[in-house]
């Protein structure tokens, strides 16, 4: 089932649930990708948002939530935190499963290869070639230094 399809299932199912704390997530994804749809069209693009940017939409809403718990645990308002990360399960719900280490490892030593990279100049290939495969599967903000310190080496 399409990602759009199962974010409007689980919807309508915290709609007859009465669930309204997931039903308030639900509804800030579903906003956050009208938004992308919005933008996508002002660019030509009628189809709106494809399914990569949708996940990287929730991956990026996730993050978010994931470092605003941080602060608000650190501010003394355990509350508040545990509200995020209550926001974050429901996210993580249409997100792929994250990438062990080891995977991570595998993919990035994978594109090194497939993209026949040799030097720091080729980090942006093999970005592009990781970000085209595992867009929500694994963090870019740490993939980036593993994969400049094996280019480097």
């Amino acid at each position: 089932m399409a990602l759009r399809a199962r974010i409007a299932d689980s919807l309508k199912q915290a709609m007859k649930d009465k669930a309204a704390d997931r039903l308030s997530t639900l509804r800030l994804i579903n906003a956050a990708i009208k938004d992308k749809d919005i933008a996508a069209r002002a660019t030509g693009n009628d189809d709106g948002a494809s399914e990569d940017e949708v996940l990287a939409i929730l991956g990026k809403m996730s993050k978010q939530r994931m470092e605003s718990a941080r602060a608000y645990e650190e501010g003394g308002r355990l509350d508040l935190a545990e509200r995020e990360r209550e926001e974050i399960e429901v996210i993580e719900e249409f997100l792929p499963r994250q990438l062990s280490e080891e995977e991570v490892a595998q993919a990035i030593d994978g594109a090194i290869a497939e993209q026949g990279a040799s030097s720091i100049r080729d980090m942006g290939k093999v970005i592009g070639a990781l970000k085209g495969k595992y867009t929500g599967q694994m963090d870019f903000g740490k993939v980036g230094p593993m994969v400049k310190e094996r280019l480097s080496a």
